[in-house]
C-alpha cells in the first residue's frame, strides 16, 4: 500500500464560489496545482446524503452533495491525485458528539437502515464508476466512536452498528470486485473505518474488539489527531503501536491539523460577532499543546507527526490526510447555515472555526508547513 501524503479539500468549491483564491510566490492559482506541487498525492472528499433543508436552503460548509463529489473528484483525477470517499449517511456533519439519521431515512427500522446504507453506497459508486471516477478508498462512516445512525446504532449497541457498517463495507466490495472484473480499476477499492480520538488506546480497544467480534473484513484504521483535543503525540503514537498489533490493520490519519497563529479573521469573514463561532483552538486549549501556533510551530509539528508515524512498527502507519488545507476565510464559508443548524439541532453561531489551521494564510498564501510536506520522503 502507498504512503499517503493527502489533504481534505472538501470545502474548496464553496470557497471558490465566495472569492477565495490561493498563491505560492506568484499570481494566483489552482489551490490543487499548489498541493500538486508540494507532493500531496491525495484528497479526501466528504459526502452528505442530502445537504439541504426542505425547502432548498444549502447547509454550506462546503455542501458537500454527490453533484460537488463528482465535480471535485473529476478535477482531483484529473490532477493525478488518488482519492478518499468520506461516507458520512447523514445530511450534514457528523462526529462523536452526532450522527443523525439523513431526512429521507427517518422512520426507518434497523433493517430498513441496514438496506439503505447498502444501496446508497453502492448506487453512489455505480453512478462514480460511470464516470470513470471510483475512489481509491472508502471511509465507511465518520468518527464511528459512538457509532452512526442514532439512536438505533449508539454505542454500547454494537451489534446495530456492526450491521450498519458492514452494509456499507458490503456494498463497496461489490462493487470494487464488479470493477476489477471489467477492467475499469486495476486495484480494488480500500477500506476504513474511522474513529477520532487517536490518543485513546482503551477507546480504540474497546471500540475495535466488539467491531472485529460481528464486523465485515476491511484494510485501514482511520484516526483523527487535533493537538487540542486528542492528547500528546506520545498518546497517539502508543495507540497506534498497539493496535497495528493487536488488530494487524494499516493505520493512516485520517484528520489532522494544527494553527499557525492566534490572529483574530474577523476582518475577512466580514461578519457581526454574534454571528462568528470564532476559532476551535481557543486559548486554554493552545496552552495545553506542544507547539506554537505559529508558522514555524505549525512546520515543526508536521515534521513531528512525519517522524512518529514512522517509528510504527512494521510500516502499518501509512499517512495522513490534512484536515481542510483550504478553507480560508472568505465570506459565505462557514461551518453551517441557519437551516443546517435546525437539522443538527445546534444553536449556532454559524461562521469559520477552522481558518487559523489552514495551510494557507487567510490571504491565501502558501504556508511552511507545506514545505515540510514536500520534504518529506518515507522510508
Amino acid at each position: 500500500m502507498k504512503y499517503y501524503k493527502g489533504m481534505d479539500i472538501s470545502t474548496l468549491l464553496e470557497v471558490e464560489k465566495c472569492g477565495g483564491k490561493f498563491y505560492d510566490g506568484k499570481g494566483p492559482e489552482d489551490a490543487l496545482d499548489i498541493l500538486k506541487r508540494y507532493d500531496v498525492n491525495a484528497v479526501r472528499i466528504r459526502l452528505w446524503n442530502d445537504p439541504y433543508s426542505e425547502d432548498g436552503e444549502p447547509y454550506g460548509a462546503g455542501t458537500n452533495d454527490f453533484a460537488s463529489v463528482i465535480a471535485l473528484s473529476r478535477r482531483a483525477r484529473e490532477k493525478g491525485f488518488d482519492i478518499l470517499l468520506d461516507y458520512h449517511y447523514s445530511d450534514f456533519w457528523v462526529d462523536p458528539g452526532k450522527q443523525f439519521i439523513p431526512k429521507a431515512w427517518r422512520g426507518y427500522s434497523v433493517e430498513e437502515l441496514e438496506q439503505a446504507v447498502y444501496n446508497y453506497t453502492k448506487d453512489t459508486l455505480l453512478d462514480l464508476k460511470e464516470q470513470g471516477l471510483l475512489p481509491n478508498m472508502v471511509q465507511v462512516g465518520n468518527e464511528l466512536t459512538n457509532g452512526l445512525l442514532w439512536p438505533y446504532g449508539k454505542v454500547p449497541d454494537y451489534d446495530n452498528i456492526a450491521r450498519f457498517v458492514n452494509a456499507g463495507i458490503r456494498a463497496v466490495k461489490e462493487v470494487s470486485e464488479t470493477a476489477l472484473a471489467d477492467g475499469s480499476i486495476s486495484e480494488r477499492i480500500l477500506i476504513m473505518i474511522h474513529l477520532d480520538n487517536g490518543g485513546n488506546n482503551a477507546l480504540y480497544r474497546e471500540w475495535f474488539d466488539n467491531f472485529v467480534k460481528r464486523g465485515e473484513d476491511f484494510d485501514i484504521i482511520g484516526l483523527s489527531y487535533y493537538p487540542f483535543w486528542h492528547g500528546t503525540f506520545d498518546m497517539l503514537q502508543n495507540n497506534m503501536k498497539d493496535i497495528a498489533k493487536r488488530f494487524g490493520k494499516e493505520l493512516i490519519i485520517a484528520e489532522v491539523s494544527m494553527g499557525y497563529t492566534m490572529e483574530d479573521y474577523a476582518s475577512y469573514e466580514k461578519l457581526a460577532p454574534a454571528q462568528r463561532k470564532g476559532m476551535a483552538t481557543r486559548q486554554e486549549l493552545v496552552d495545553k499543546i506542544e507547539y506554537p501556533m505559529t508558522k514555524e510551530g505549525q512546520k515543526a509539528f508536521m515534521e513531528e507527526l512525519f517522524k512518529r508515524l514512522e517509528e510504527i512498527p512494521d510500516r502499518k502507519a501509512r499517512g495522513y490526510f490534512y484536515w481542510e488545507p483550504a478553507w480560508i476565510p472568505v465570506p459565505g464559508s462557514g461551518w453551517a447555515t441557519e437551516s443546517a443548524l435546525k437539522y443538527i439541532e445546534d444553536k449556532g453561531p454559524c461562521g469559520n472555526e477552522w481558518a487559523n489551521q489552514a495551510l494557507f494564510d487567510y490571504d491565501g498564501n502558501a504556508l511552511p508547513a507545506l514545505a515540510a510536506v514536500r520534504d518529506y520522503r518515507p522510508k
